[in-house]
């Protein structure tokens, strides 16, 4: 069996995706995601330069090949590269499904669990808005979810003059984020009292930062949070502060998790080695797809260290598939950031996974499961979406 075409489809059913096709010789084709939220473009850009290299490959040698794309670039890694890898990656892993007629969680050892637990977001504009969030997802089935208030900013740290509307996908309209980190760490711990004394200590609640606060802050907010049990904070700090994780650690007993803007195993390695996080964020789809994703697992199992992909609906139904079936078959596995999709978007995609009482499940069939409308996903075309914008009170740019 050779390769014969490699092809890139964008398609906004609402959100961005970049969905990959890889078909072969023998009437067998894969199907493989490469979204990556604002960066479209890029992405395209890396595949096209990819896939000629791969016509003639024989595309059961997915170790091999993983390899050989991953050093055809001096410049190794990267989010941009190791996204485009991933949508390769994964229509590889569904060929070689659909050739063993096995869903890919058998191929990948088979179940660890019956069902994969999965977590949504509550985002209220006060602390009452938000535990009626937490009380809906309750009744939807949900076991665990991340809870915040206000914009990622907190509550009360908006100016009179902004205006919160979120755009229409067709509309380019900068939103801008007012921060004040001092009103934000005072007010996330009261939110998770508030919500505690409402639903008990036994409800998994957790929280994430985004990355907007300096370590002595992250450290201050972590140690107040400790009375709420937190499952984990996430993104207490950058990526680019790992170092700085260490002083965390030293002060705090709730769990982290950080890893969504990561990109390979080498930015994992040193927090798995000091045991300085408690979750990873990683997800397949960023992370150079399945292959890599069960190697980085592999590293983190010794170090009890578990899963916690980064999932929302920018990250669309293929590459939550690849998730849930990688989800299900490892044994370090925590928990999966859930998206549940719009109407448009099952028109497009078939085989999306399903959701029932708090746990995700892939369909049996085999590979991925699933398979891309291409007539239909070409009716939505690519819709450029502003970037968040975040600044301090008094104006100053803040990293996102």
């Amino acid at each position: 069996m050779k390769i014969t075409r490699v092809k890139h489809l964008l398609t906004c059913p609402q959100r961005n995706y970049i969905f990959v096709k890889i078909e072969t010789d023998e009437d067998l084709y894969g199907w493989g995601e490469a979204s990556l939220n604002w960066s479209e473009y890029e992405v395209i850009t890396r595949l096209e330069q990819l896939a000629p290299l791969l016509i003639g490959q024989d595309p059961t040698r997915i170790e091999d090949l993983w390899h050989f794309l991953y050093a055809r670039t001096y410049w190794h890694g990267g989010p941009i590269n190791m996204t485009a890898l991933a949508g390769i990656d994964m229509a590889l892993w569904d060929i070689l499904g659909k050739r063993a007629g096995l869903p890919l969680y058998q191929l990948l050892g088979g179940k660890s669990r019956e069902g994969v637990l999965v977590y949504n977001h509550a985002i209220g504009d006060s602390f009452e808005e938000t535990a009626e969030q937490v009380q809906g997802y309750l009744e939807q089935g949900y076991k665990v979810v991340r809870a915040q208030v206000g914009e990622y900013g907190g509550v009360g740290n908006k100016p009179e003059s902004y205006a919160g509307e979120r755009a229409e996908a067709t509309e380019y309209v900068e939103r801008t984020d007012y921060f004040n980190a001092a009103l934000y760490i005072e007010n996330v711990p009261k939110l998770f009292e508030y919500l505690r004394e409402r639903f008990g200590m036994e409800l998994e609640l957790f929280h994430d930062v985004h990355g907007k606060l300096t370590p002595i802050d992250a450290a201050r907010l972590a140690k107040n949070l400790e009375p709420y049990r937190l499952l984990f904070l996430e993104d207490p700090l950058r990526p680019e502060h790992r170092e700085s994780f260490r002083l965390l650690r030293q002060h705090t007993i709730t769990p982290l998790g950080v890893g969504e803007i990561m990109s390979s195993k080498f930015d994992l390695l040193p927090l798995f080695q000091e045991q300085l996080i408690d979750f990873y964020r990683l997800p397949p789809i960023h992370g150079g797809g399945i292959t890599e994703a069960r190697k980085i697992a592999a590293l983190a199992e010794p170090y009890q260290i578990r899963s916690a992909f980064h999932g929302p609906d920018d990250i669309g139904p293929i590459a939550q598939a690849a998730s849930v079936h990688l989800s299900r078959s490892i044994h370090n596995f925590g928990v999966l950031e859930w998206a549940n999709f719009n109407t448009q978007t099952h028109d497009v995609v078939s085989g999306i996974c399903s959701f029932r009482n708090g746990l995700a499940f892939p369909q049996e069939l085999p590979g991925l499961g699933v398979d891309v409308n291409e007539t239909i996903a070409a009716q939505f075309p690519y819709q450029r979406v502003p970037t968040p914008v975040t600044r301090l009170a008094d104006g100053t740019m803040h990293v996102y």
